[in-house]
């Protein structure tokens, strides 16, 4: 099993993600968007996991966030990883305090403590909307209309979910195997 831990969207922050997926799924790009359920912002990634690590990393996951208190984020706007020049992976900016890169922070150590290597580069809190073809290019306008698309307001993260991801045809599924309130 594949397996993740990340902030779902509330409702409204929801909302305002499908909709500017909708969107760019409409300019006709060659790109593999991201479905509905795939709108959350990662904060630590486990990868390919046997199936009886799942209660240890569940346990960590829950320990990480013990004393962690919701916290405010913002949508503030779409760019691109790794850069303009050769985009790969189109994403919505997501700000929020100090304390959001504490929690991934103290997710990194957890995980290696129980044997999962940290990242290796820099948390950058963002939620994936879609991945381009392999070989394919976005068109010269892409850009401008990427970095056009507006913040939106503040939502309250108050819960981190423990994912497994399914690889199918047509996506990724996502089935929550923990769930954890912040409190």
């Amino acid at each position: 099993m594949r397996l993740f831990a990340a902030v779902p969207l509330s409702p409204a922050a929801l909302g305002a993600a499908k909709s500017t997926l909708q969107r760019l799924e409409a300019e006709g790009w060659p790109v593999r968007w991201v479905r509905e359920a795939g709108l959350h912002l990662t904060l630590k990634f486990f990868g390919e996991v046997t199936a009886d690590r799942l209660d240890t990393i569940a346990e960590m996951v829950g320990f990480s966030l013990d004393g962690v208190a919701p916290m405010p984020m913002r949508i503030t706007g779409a760019g691109v990883f790794p850069g303009p020049s050769r985009p790969r992976v189109i994403r919505l900016d997501v700000a929020a305090g100090p304390e959001l890169e504490l929690l991934q922070d103290r997710l990194e150590r957890g995980g290696e403590r129980i044997g999962f290597p940290p990242e290796g580069r820099p948390f950058r809190p963002h939620v994936t909307l879609g991945r381009l073809k392999e070989g394919q290019r976005l068109p010269r306008d892409a850009m401008g209309i990427i970095e056009a698309i507006a913040g939106q307001p503040e939502f309250l993260a108050d819960r981190v979910v423990l994912y497994e991801s399914e690889l199918g045809f047509g996506g990724p599924l996502y089935h929550a195997r923990a769930d954890f309130s912040l409190t």
